[in-house]
């Protein structure tokens, strides 16, 4: 009676943990040359075998040598399931200038696009809307990414005039104000309109908000000239009837006189004590 022995079969995988959706290689050996396999699970009879499991899997395979004895190995493929990567900004929405808090979650490491580097959370100042992508890595080594975008809001573009430009002293000026939604003065005013009467040169500022909460400012100059002091003088005070007085006006440079005259020196020959008025 002849005795022949059965196969040892060697099973093995490489790698042994894989990442879901990627692949390990099967290989199996016999000490009995000329010995045929044959792996469960569909995977035919090639001595070498590539598999992409989705979770953890124990593979058989059976060798038969060229006598009809057989053995049977198993091997074990890991599966580690891919981390589930969030990332969320706070706040999302920045004015152009401001920050926001990235901050990312679900694995162990991290690593942000756009050259920021490595960690849980940043802060960014983008320029304009930006959409982050970080990835994520978990203890076994495997990856998930998310991404996160900042809406950056542009500064509204502020102007302010005065009309007029410059004033007396005493008297009013409108300033106004565009460029956005809502205005807010130095003078307490939060119109777009306003009226000052200031009583010298002041520079007034307004901040505007627009509708997403950004503010831009602007300042207009209101120049206030002072009024003259305009003197006059008779010479003589007192005359006869019939006689005259020399009137005198003094102080600016334009005069204009109750009797109609406009120069600086008049001429009266009132009949009665008169007052006479000149502005200059």
């Amino acid at each position: 009676v002849t005795v022949h022995p059965l196969p040892n079969i060697t099973a093995t995988a490489s790698p042994t943990a894989i990442c879901l959706n990627e692949s390990s290689e099967l290989t199996v050996s016999s000490d009995i040359p000329g010995t045929t396999f044959s792996w469960s699970n569909g995977l035919g009879t090639n001595s070498n075998v590539t598999v992409s499991p989705t979770a953890t899997t124990t593979y058989s395979v059976t060798g038969t040598t060229p006598e009809g004895c057989t053995g049977t190995a198993e091997v074990t493929v890991t599966v580690h399931p891919l981390p589930n990567i969030t990332a969320t900004a706070s706040p999302t929405a920045i004015c152009s200038g401001a920050s926001s808090e990235l901050t990312a979650s679900g694995a162990s490491t991290y690593s942000w696009s756009g050259g920021l580097g490595t960690g849980a959370s940043k802060t960014v100042t983008p320029s304009a809307t930006t959409t982050y992508t970080v990835t994520g890595t978990s203890t076994a080594g495997c990856t998930g990414t998310a991404t996160v975008t900042v809406t950056v809001n542009p500064l509204p573009t502020v102007t302010a005039t005065a009309s007029p430009t410059a004033i007396c002293n005493g008297e009013t000026s409108l300033l106004t104000a565009s460029g956005t939604d809502n205005y807010s003065w130095s003078t307490g005013g939060n119109t777009a309109n306003i009226t000052v009467t200031p009583s010298s040169t002041t520079t007034y500022t307004v901040t505007g908000t627009s509708a997403a909460g950004c503010t831009g400012t602007a300042t207009v100059t209101l120049t206030v000239n002072p009024l003259p002091t305009v003197t006059a003088t008779a010479s003589p005070t007192a005359i006869c009837n019939g006689e005259t007085s020399l009137l005198t006006a003094s102080g600016t440079d334009n005069y204009s006189w109750s009797t109609g005259g406009n120069t600086a020196n008049i001429t009266v020959t009132p009949s009665s004590t008169t007052t006479y008025t000149v502005t200059g």
